[in-house]
């Protein structure tokens, strides 16, 4: 069995060895410049153990892992340009350093190289249910992606439309690598099936972790500051339960916040804290994601393989829903 340390760092090696010689380069060069920016590469080391459930040469599926790891990429390749994000992980964006048109045209590159690394070695008999998977994902991200774009303009989301927003939009590629990863190493698919089931609980714990730390993050630790979400008007589940929970007057006081085009960045991000902390949105936030964390375990602990080999899914859980940054 490996560790996800070693399996990352297969990740990173095969990532860092890879070469387009196609031309023209002008259309290749933000591809590797978008790979070159690192990252928890978390999907891929998620479909290598799933796969090490049951095989122990993960490197045959190395090209699969790739394919997973571009197609994450090409997303945050759009999401920063639709965004207009100046950086990622502590670099400018690829439409900063080229312009949005590159943006566009690269990542649409980075899809169909996702397609190709994803088919590429896959055994016969299961390039259909792979490639079935990788598309029906595929389509679900977009849908997620536009349901949080219409959020934007909206102040009476739910807590239930706001979970299927991040199923889609983050969980169901979590969810899709281990279940490739697990149809690669041989899986009934019952326990295909778990891992599947696995990836969605840990992603919608992931991503309601990611809204607790954007506010009571300690920025020293998170390495940026907190309270973005709370300055653009962000839709997240702290959010979304303050407006439900609050009382008349907090509520009045918080549409206040969410309607002001004017105003200190420091002041807003204060009093919006002030009332999450008198509503009790923090806790109920921590309290969903052990939720979602003691269903991934139950899922987890539904996989036909030894204990002992799901030791690293288990660590890799705690860390992710745990983690301060």
């Amino acid at each position: 069995m490996f560790t996800s340390a070693e399996l990352l760092d297969k990740i990173n090696a095969c990532l860092s060895d890879l070469k387009f010689s196609r031309s023209p380069e002008g259309l290749y060069a933000p591809v590797t410049y978008v790979l070159s920016l690192g990252g928890k590469r978390i999907r891929p080391v998620l479909m290598l153990l799933a796969y090490n459930l049951y095989k122990e040469d993960v490197e045959s599926i190395l090209s699969q892992a790739v394919g997973i790891e571009m197609y994450h990429n090409y997303t945050l390749l759009h999401d920063d340009l639709m965004d207009k994000a100046d950086r990622r992980r502590g670099k400018p964006t690829v439409h900063k350093v080229w312009d949005e048109n590159t943006a566009i045209l690269s990542g649409d590159a980075m899809l169909v190289l996702a397609y190709r690394y994803m088919a590429e070695g896959c055994p016969s008999h299961l390039l259909r249910p792979v490639m079935d998977l990788f598309g029906q994902t595929a389509l679900e991200i977009c849908e997620g992606q536009q349901f949080d774009m219409e959020f934007e303009t909206r102040n009476d989301v739910s807590e239930a439309e706001y979970l299927e927003m991040i199923r889609l939009k983050t969980s169901v590629l979590l969810a899709a690598s281990l279940k490739v990863g697990a149809l690669l190493g041989g899986a009934s698919q019952e326990d295909a099936g778990h891992l599947y089931d696995f990836g969605i609980n840990l992603g919608l714990a992931f991503q309601l972790k990611d809204d607790w730390l954007d506010v009571y993050g300690d920025p020293k630790v998170f390495g940026k500051n907190i309270g973005g979400d709370i300055l653009c008007n962000k839709k997240t589940y702290l959010l979304i339960q303050a407006l439900e929970q609050a009382s008349d007057a907090q509520r009045k006081e918080l549409v206040r916040w969410l309607a002001t085009d004017s105003f200190d960045p420091a002041e807003k991000i204060a009093a919006v804290t002030r009332l999450y902390d008198a509503i009790g949105v923090g806790a109920l936030c921590e309290d969903k994601i052990q939720a979602y964390t003691r269903l991934a375990e139950e899922n987890l602990r539904k996989v036909g393989v030894d204990a002992t080999r799901k030791l690293e899914l288990e660590k890799l859980l705690e860390t992710l829903v745990s983690r301060s940054v």
